[in-house]
Parts: structure tokens; C-alpha cells; sequence
């Protein structure tokens, strides 16, 4: 008996020991087939749906542009048309300490003329304090209004919102991290001629839209509509936009607009409501400042970026957006707008 007992012991072994390669095994195979079946760990933005993910602010703060800045292991580029944050500053000075190659484009005022008010003075010499190379925008353009972050060559935040902390808690804003690595390349490029101060073509990529000369992709984006156009933007000022809402309007489009409510766009506010859109609006910073720039049409595409509704930003500009057709994120900001348009005031 004590010897059966044994042989069954050895026998139980050798079985319990196939039986663990196996499940070895089967798990490495497992984690191959799927190396992204851990999503990664950001309660600050929406879940990865392809190569874009949503930022929407005031929710998510500024975490999601730390985040990204601290996790750098080989480069960050940035170029803002506002840097008055000190923690994204020290973290930038803390990344380039630790070997990453940082470079930073502060917008250096209207067609680079000195101004002593530029908010970006201090940031400017924070940085060259901190050795973090830095240099003023282009003079070519006029104004450097773009609002990108991209980290390691492989991923961009393209931001509606600067980087200044007093808005932070009330702006209505957006941002997409893109990892379409051919949109990335573009943005690089781009920066690369603008951190040299050479004039050329900004690349489009798949999905990106550059100004200057973003006017006429935006018009073209509002004539396509066939049932709805959802607005937010922080000005209402340039003709041809005005002009292609209005259209949109009387052919039976259904034209919604949400924007913090400023004298200076009543006369447009007017024309566009006689036109059949329905415009509402907020008042200051209460419950949010729409500051966002969205074109969001048919539910079906959208336009999210840096550009607001003005002749300088669309022609004159540097100025950076990007075409959005993700079923996902077209849903999380058609909910957003829906929340907003209701709570906000018939003008």
C-alpha cells in the first residue's frame, strides 16, 4: 500500500507539472496575441478608440499635460501661446535634467515685435534659467497661436486650451492626443521649420489642418453639412464663416452655436439667428468660458483645434486643428455640447 500510494504521489507530480507548462505557456501566447489588453492606467482621458484620445476640460485640469511631460523618455517639443504655469515649466526643466531633449516655441508677440507685457517673459527666462532651450516664434506669422505638446516622436496633444492656471477651473476646452504616426511626423516638421525660422508648408498628415489658410477647409466643412452643425468657438467674426452657418441655416441645417456671450459678436449673433441658427450663450465665466474651438457636423465629423472664427487666426496665423472622425470621441462631444446648449441662454 505505501508503495502505491507513492507511485500515485509521483504520478499526481508529473501531471500537476504538464499541466503548469501548459498554463505557462498558453499565457505567453495570450500576451502576444494582445499586448494592449491592459488599458493603461489615465482617469483624465477618455479611453484610447484607435489613434486619438479626448481631453476635456475644466474636468481633467492640467494632469494630462504633466503626465505626458513627466513619462517623456527621449524628447519633448511644445509650442504655446501661453506658458504661465509653473509646475509645467519645472516639470520641463526636470525633464531636460533627466537627459530628455527638450525644446519649447513661446509665442514671441504680434509678428515678433517686442511686447513688455508678453505673458510669456517669465516662462521664457525660467526655462533659459533652467537650461531648457527655448526660443520666440517665427515673425513670419502673426501670432503663434498653436497649442501642441508631443512627446517621444510618437504622440501629440493638440489643445484648444494655453497653458495659464487662473482659466483652469472654468474653460470650456478640448484636447486630442494623436498617435497617428503620420500626423506626428507633420507636427515635427513643422516645428522643426518653425524652431529654425524657416517659412515652408506645414505637412497636413492624415488628419491635421494648419492655418494659415484654414479658412477655406473650415467653410467647406460647414457647406457639407446635410442635418446638423454644433458650434462652440470663442469669436464670431470672420465673413465667410458667418456667411457658410447662415446657408447652412436656411437650407434646413439644424445650426447650433454655444459661446460665451461678448458685445463685439452681437451684430453676427443677429444675422445668424435671422438665418434660422439658434444661438445660445453663457455669461463670463459662468458655469464655463467657452473657449473651445469645435465644428462638429452631422455627428459624423469634426473639426477640433486652435483656430478661432477670425480672419487672423484662419489666414494669418499659426495655428493647428485636426479632423476628427472617431465614432467615440464624435459621441463624448456631442454630449458635452448637448450639456452645455442646454444650461446656456437663448440670445
Amino acid at each position: 500500500m505505501a508503495r502505491r500510494s507513492r507511485k500515485l504521489t509521483w504520478q499526481s507530480l508529473i501531471i500537476l507539472i504538464v499541466l503548469a507548462i501548459v498554463a505557462v505557456l498558453g499565457s505567453r501566447g495570450s500576451f502576444t496575441a494582445n499586448p494592449t489588453s491592459t488599458p493603461p492606467h489615465n482617469t483624465h482621458t477618455s479611453a484610447p478608440t484607435g489613434n486619438l484620445s479626448l481631453v476635456t476640460e475644466p474636468s481633467a485640469s492640467i494632469t494630462p499635460v504633466l503626465d505626458l511631460i513627466n513619462g517623456a523618455q527621449h524628447s519633448v517639443d511644445l509650442t504655446m501661446y501661453e506658458l504661465e504655469d509653473n509646475q509645467v515649466e519645472m516639470a520641463l526643466a526636470n525633464a531636460e535634467s533627466r537627459d530628455v531633449a527638450v525644446r519649447v516655441l513661446l509665442n514671441g508677440g504680434y509678428y515678433g515685435k517686442p511686447d513688455k507685457t508678453n505673458p510669456n517673459q517669465d516662462a521664457y527666462e525660467y526655462l533659459q534659467a533652467h537650461h531648457v532651450p527655448v526660443h520666440w516664434t517665427p515673425s513670419y506669422f502673426a501670432l503663434t497661436h498653436q497649442k501642441t505638446l508631443t512627446v517621444d516622436g510618437n504622440k501629440s496633444l493638440i489643445m484648444t486650451f494655453n497653458l495659464t492656471p487662473q482659466y483652469y477651473s472654468t474653460s470650456r476646452d478640448f484636447g486630442v492626443l494623436d498617435r497617428n504616426v503620420h500626423d506626428v511626423l507633420a507636427i515635427e516638421t513643422a516645428f522643426n521649420d518653425d524652431w529654425q525660422g524657416k517659412k515652408g508648408t506645414a505637412p497636413t498628415g492624415d488628419d491635421l489642418l494648419w492655418s494659415p489658410g484654414s479658412e477655406t477647409v473650415t467653410v467647406n466643412l460647414i457647406n457639407r453639412a446635410k442635418s446638423s452643425i454644433k458650434i462652440y468657438n470663442e469669436e464670431m467674426e470672420d465673413s465667410k464663416v458667418v456667411g457658410a452657418l447662415g446657408a447652412a441655416a436656411m437650407r434646413g441645417v439644424n445650426v447650433q452655436v454655444v459661446m460665451t456671450d461678448q458685445s463685439s459678436w452681437h451684430s453676427n449673433f443677429t444675422k445668424l439667428k435671422s438665418d434660422g441658427a439658434h444661438i445660445r450663450t453663457f455669461s463670463g465665466e459662468k458655469p464655463v468660458y467657452i473657449h473651445a474651438k469645435m465644428v462638429l457636423v452631422d455627428n459624423r465629423q469634426a473639426f477640433i483645434g486652435s483656430e478661432n472664427f477670425s480672419y487672423t487666426s484662419l489666414v494669418r496665423n499659426r495655428e493647428l486643428g485636426l479632423i476628427i472622425t472617431d465614432g467615440s470621441i464624435l459621441s463624448q462631444l456631442d454630449a458635452t455640447f448637448t450639456s452645455d446648449y442646454q444650461r446656456a441662454q437663448s440670445y
